[in-house]
């Protein structure tokens, strides 16, 4: 019945019944006590210098009253342990943002290192399929530092060799929940290591008011809002293109109001001009006045105007040819900004087709040419599918705030967006958590960045209007 089996493999046999199947008793390996100590204790002591290496100070703390115990006795160690507490608690009162900067974060990492991210490590990379279980050996990314900000843990991890960021991209629900926090965020810091932002709080669930305007004119960055960080958020407008895309009441007026706002004073300088499209007669007419006779509404006139952007960038390419191939803001050559409101009415919804026709073609003309020669557009839309703005990927600078749709992250941000972090489609309907709340992806870099711009109300943008009027004075 059985077929002999060659060598010592009979005898390791432990079921052999015509009905089961043929089940072989590992080979055991018996490691010496001592060897197994001495493994046991450099490792240890390996985890003790990487902890003190990366959190001293919180070391400091843990192991100074056994140390002053030793040395001084329990007496002298009470005293100065009681005395430490005492004094950290005046200097947190006393200058909080100090204390915070040398201490206080560093004792919140490592306590979240060892109480939330190590203690859970090992199940949440098995179960979500990150680390490998092969022959009763665990095969985990290596968990690096932890370093706390005001709002979040920065999690530096070193990825398992042939592992990829898709890989951990594609299991950012995992890491949420598996260390209890609201979003998960996966950057590629360098080759083979990753950073890990879990957020704690959400700093941008305030509304930002209007941002007071410029003291000097200027044609670079402009801020608009505040970055999740805490940092100024700052757009750039010239040498680029911008597509904002949001549902409706997503906050696309914040974003162009705070950065016509931001513009303003280089716009009384003479070294910017504004060019506004409002195809639905409600965003850019409360500030019609800063426009001038740039403002169009009808789909002809704007239309024209889209034309007449297009022959201000051809005269200039043609002037700028051979001599210069970047624009420099002058009086003469002022850095033009194409605002449009509602660009899929212009370029889907028209039923004229051939103003259909013209416009797309002029926008098309306008993102592929213009910013070379100072000629920028700013364009919002509240439905980013391909069929109704076939010009989207003209943009390089993208923002996308609240979506309705998980796709349309992708569609708006590119590839890979949302398994990056850009929940887009997750931000609040409520006009109060979330209305200005985005991500915003640079040409420069891949990873989405949370920003909130700021509101500006209508008795702002009137008074706007009424200071800055094309042709008046402040």
């Amino acid at each position: 019945m059985f077929r002999r089996l060659p060598g010592d493999q009979a005898r390791d046999l432990v079921t052999t019944t015509p009905d089961t199947a043929v089940v072989f008793r590992p080979a055991v390996v018996t490691t010496p006590v001592i060897l197994t100590l001495v493994i046991l204790a450099g490792r240890i002591l390996t985890g003790l210098v990487r902890m003190t290496w990366r959190h001293p100070i919180a070391m400091l703390v843990a192991l100074s009253p056994g140390a002053l115990t030793l040395l001084y006795g329990w007496r002298v160690a009470l005293l100065l342990s009681t005395l430490t507490p005492v004094g950290l608690i005046a200097w947190a009162l006393t200058n909080r943002v100090s204390f915070a900067r040398l201490v206080g974060w560093r004792l919140l990492a490592w306590w979240r290192l060892v109480w939330v991210y190590r203690r859970h490590w090992q199940p949440v990379m098995i179960v979500s399929g990150l680390g490998r279980h092969i022959r009763g050996r665990d095969y985990l990314p290596r968990l690096g530092k932890v370093t706390c900000t005001p709002w979040a843990d920065l999690i530096s991890v070193r990825m398992l060799k042939g592992q990829a960021v898709k890989d951990w991209a594609d299991r950012i629900d995992h890491l949420t929940q598996g260390f209890g926090a609201t979003s998960c965020r996966v950057a590629l810091s360098q080759a083979g290591r990753l950073t890990l932002t879990f957020p704690r709080t959400d700093p941008l669930a305030e509304p930002i008011p209007a941002l007071p305007l410029p003291d000097e004119p200027s044609v670079g960055a402009v801020e608009v809002g505040k970055q999740e960080d805490g940092r100024p958020w700052r757009l750039k407008v010239h040498g680029t293109h911008v597509l904002v895309a949001g549902a409706t009441g997503a906050g696309k007026g914040s974003i162009i109001w705070s950065t016509i706002r931001g513009l303003l004073p280089a716009t009384r300088a003479g070294v910017v001009e504004l060019w506004a499209l409002d195809p639905k007669l409600m965003e850019l007419s409360y500030g019609r006045a800063l426009f001038g006779p740039r403002y169009a509404a009808t789909p002809e006139d704007c239309a024209d105007l889209l034309d007449k952007a297009v022959q201000v960038m051809q005269e200039r390419a043609a002037r700028f040819s051979g001599l210069q191939r970047s624009h420099v803001p002058t009086v003469d050559d002022p850095f033009v900004l194409v605002v449009v409101d509602e660009v899929a009415f212009l370029t889907a919804y028209q039923s004229d087709r051939e103003l259909r026709r013209r416009i797309s073609a002029a926008l098309a003309t306008l993102t592929t040419q213009g910013r070379a020669v100072g000629v920028g557009v700013l364009a919002a839309l509240q439905d980013p599918r391909k069929e109704v703005m076939n010009i989207r990927n003209l943009f390089p600078d993208k923002i996308a705030l609240r979506l309705d749709e998980s796709e349309q992250v992708d569609m708006v941000l590119g590839d890979g967006a949302r398994d990056r972090g850009a929940l887009a489609d997750h931000i609040s309907p409520i006009p109060e958590l979330g209305a200005g709340v985005g991500y915003v992806r640079l040409e420069t870099s891949p990873d989405p960045i949370r920003v909130r711009a700021a509101y500006v109300s209508d008795t702002d943008i009137r008074a706007m209007a009424g200071a800055f009027a094309t042709g008046g004075g402040a």
